[in-house]
């Protein structure tokens, strides 16, 4: 399936016309699905330019992609890069995916794959067979064929007025209202493309149950000079301003709801 969309998706950057659902259909079915089980609150959706952007979220929970495909605007059409592996884990998300597209999917090696790898390396013979296993049959995504497709989809994508949606921190949070340290690459598609950088903060998915309140909250578009000759300096200035912005925009006092959690052992590990 990753081979198959990352084809499709390099046709349609070069400027071939895509076949996709009609966005307002797509907005319908994931909004519809969502707001079925939990309360959603948007916030400053106003913010987000009527021209390409990037969009920059943090990421609590595998559900985020889809929150956040459902409340976007449909115009531009926004895709989102996100881990393959955790998009299309289940058959629901695969079918639900296959029929509204927006997925750049990226294949990872996983931190704990990492740290198996690591162990068996130091005195673990019992994870030498399973360390093989994952050298040899997971792909890592940093490969340079692998991140120069990626980069010409997204620039590709972005030069015909989409819109793009991604999680800087390169892995899921752990604690409401707090980051880790950001990826490099927001920033630079931001840069090379001459598109805003819009920061948005989802609170309320690192636990889940029925009816929660889940709020998406929008910052104010953050822009850049365009240039094809990236410095490091330039990166680390708007990687800095990124994450200050998104952390304004997070909360400082998140204390989860507390009474009966109707459905959150099922609905955590249905959206895992």
């Amino acid at each position: 399936m990753i081979k198959e969309v990352l084809q499709g998706l390099e046709t349609i950057s070069q400027g071939h016309p895509e076949t996709r659902i009609h966005p307002l259909v797509r907005r319908w079915v994931l909004r519809t699905f969502i707001r079925t089980l939990f309360r959603v609150r948007v916030e400053n959706l106003e913010r987000i330019p009527e021209k390409p952007a990037i969009l920059a979220a943090n990421h609590l929970h595998h559900i985020d992609p889809l929150l956040l495909l459902g409340e976007l605007p449909t115009h531009p059409h926004y895709y989102v890069l996100g881990d393959a592996r955790t998009l299309y884990n289940k058959w629901w998300k695969r079918f639900i995916l296959r029929l509204v597209g927006g997925v750049i999917p990226l294949e990872r090696i996983w931190k704990e794959e990492l740290a198996v790898i690591e162990a068996s390396k130091h005195q673990r013979q019992d994870l030498l067979e399973l360390a093989q296993a994952i050298e040899e049959n997971v792909p890592t995504g940093e490969d340079i064929p692998t991140l120069r497709k990626i980069n010409r989809i997204v620039q590709g994508l972005l030069s015909q007025g989409n819109g793009l949606v991604v999680f800087p921190e390169g892995r899921l949070g752990s604690t409401e209202g707090q980051l880790h340290p950001l990826k490099r690459g927001t920033v630079i598609y931001a840069l090379r493309a001459g598109v805003p950088i819009v920061p948005v903060v989802i609170i309320g998915t690192q636990d889940l149950f029925l009816r929660k309140q889940l709020t998406v909250r929008f910052g104010e578009p953050l822009y850049f000079d365009q240039t094809s000759r990236i410095k490091r300096q330039e990166v680390d200035t708007a990687l800095e301003t990124l994450q200050n912005a998104l952390l304004s925009l997070l909360p400082t006092n998140y204390v989860e709801p507390k009474g009966i959690k109707i459905l959150r052992h099922f609905l955590n590990h249905m959206f895992w």
